[in-house]
């Protein structure tokens, strides 16, 4: 019994006989075969064929992403009718000269001519990797194969936390991509930033499975922020699997109560509402009034607490109070209750006495920085009775152009004032406590006279003022 499959069963010459004869009944050229002649005259008919052509068959490589199309092509060139088959990895015949040999419908063939032969496999497998030969059947046998390989693309990426997040603390994060072929590539990225990771990774038969950890200490900004955990593969062509985290962060709770607007008077009603913030968000809102109970009319709905028909007797400070497993807040408010026909001057958001007391401090050191940069001169006293040595010091100018200081003129209880340079005019008649400008004391109009006023009698405490 003989195979059409190899040459290995058959004469040289043989083959070539019976390959001829098999072309010719495919064209319906034979009708009628003496097998008498052939086994007398087989020599002589072989020697007489012409040399046949070559003949050449060539594969190329093809990659493919698990579950997609992948295009298997082995191209002709001079082809005469030889037989093509075309085998997989495991050398089963998917197609022996454009018949199905193997029940496999993943494998169509879409094209065979004389120029290629094109066998289409949809829903690649990791299975169906490996090489698909591509062999021509002539005197001798051709045969090149195409490496098929099957890529595993990542899916999005899952996300672990390895212990819920508290403020203050740190949190510890894991992304994973369970199952890829090459190993793709995980990076973590916040507010655009990226995060620096530890990757790792493990070889489970054909595929792999890679993690990538990464950990920062957070706060309660940090609560509802994104993290970001991106694969990269070479099976997406570009393209990215994402996974966003949302933080969840626990703290302690806030408390902060809203206070009406305007003043309240007798007959009103008040409305206060505590603003409660906290992750666990706390579930029960206590109000209450320091040193006394609420109003027996007070109605208290969650985190609002109404008094309708406001009295005087319902002043006092009312606060809430809320916890959480990480902490305590609370907030107060003070109700001041006002007559319906009082004046009152509503409340502002900035209290005038702050906006005075800020006036004030403007003027203050206004002043102080005149009387730094005047350089008007000073009178010293190292007493105030007959015979202490009094002395008046010259202005700034005065005493850079080399003036020593000069006696000062002393009127009664103690009043000392600083003639001018030049001439000294005659005293004017005092009293203890008054003050005696340049006019009055005839000196320049350039201010250059100075008072030093001593206040009280001898058993007082000498107390220095000065003048312009």
């Amino acid at each position: 019994m003989y195979s059409l499959n190899g040459s290995a069963n058959f004469p040289g010459r043989g083959f070539v006989l019976l390959r001829s004869l098999f072309r010719s009944w495919r064209r319906g050229g034979v009708r009628h075969f003496d097998f008498h002649n052939l086994r007398t005259n087989g020599a002589s008919f072989c020697e007489a064929q012409p040399q046949p052509r070559a003949q050449e068959v060539q594969a190329e490589n093809v990659t493919v992403a698990e579950g997609g199309q992948a295009e298997i092509n082995c191209k002709l060139h001079q082809y005469d009718g030889s037989i093509v088959v075309i085998q997989n990895p495991s050398r089963q015949t998917l197609f022996f000269n454009g018949t199905r040999a193997l029940k496999d419908e993943r494998f169509q063939l879409v094209e065979f001519t004389q120029k290629q032969v094109r066998i289409v496999l949809s829903n690649a497998r990791l299975e169906d990797e490996g090489g698909y030969f591509c062999q021509l059947y002539t005197e001798d046998t051709h045969h090149q194969i195409a490496i098929l390989t099957v890529l595993v693309p990542p899916e999005n990426p899952l996300v672990e936390v390895k212990e819920q997040a508290v403020e203050g603390g740190d949190i510890e994060l894991t992304c994973i991509v369970p199952r890829s072929r090459p190993p793709a590539t995980l990076r973590w990225y916040r507010d655009r930033r990226e995060l620096k990771g530890v990757s790792s990774k493990q070889e489970n038969g054909k595929v792999w499975s890679i993690l990538n950890m990464v950990r920062f200490r957070v706060d309660r900004k940090d609560h509802s922020s994104i993290v970001t955990c991106e694969a990269t593969h070479p099976a997406l062509r570009g393209q990215r699997k994402q996974t966003q985290y949302v933080l969840d962060v626990q703290y302690s709770p806030t408390a902060r109560i809203h206070p009406p607007q305007g003043v309240m008077r007798e007959g009103d009603t008040l409305v206060l509402t505590c603003a409660v913030n906290g992750n666990p968000l706390p579930t029960e809102i206590k109000w209450s009034r320091a040193n006394e109970s609420l109003p027996e009319r007070a109605l208290i709905e969650g985190e609002v607490l109404t008094i309708p028909s406001l009295s005087m007797l319902d002043n006092g400070t009312y606060s809430c109070q809320v916890a959480n497993k990480h902490g305590r807040s609370s907030d107060q408010y003070v109700l001041v209750v006002y007559d319906p026909g009082a004046i009152v001057e509503a409340q502002t958001s900035v209290p005038y006495a702050i906006v005075g007391g800020i006036l004030a401090l403007l003027v203050f050191l206004v002043i102080c920085v005149l009387i730094v940069m005047s350089g008007k001169p000073d009178c010293t006293a190292a007493g105030h009775q007959g015979g202490d040595l009094v002395r008046c010091l010259p202005a700034r100018n005065q005493r850079l152009a080399g003036l020593e200081p000069r006696p000062c003129r002393v009127w009664r209880r103690g009043l000392f004032v600083c003639p001018p340079a030049a001439s000294t005019p005659s005293p004017l008649p005092l009293s203890a406590g008054s003050y005696l400008t340049h006019e009055a004391s005839g000196l320049d109009e350039h201010g250059e006279a100075r008072e030093a006023f001593l206040n009280g009698g001898d058993g007082h405490k000498r107390k220095e003022e000065f003048f312009i």
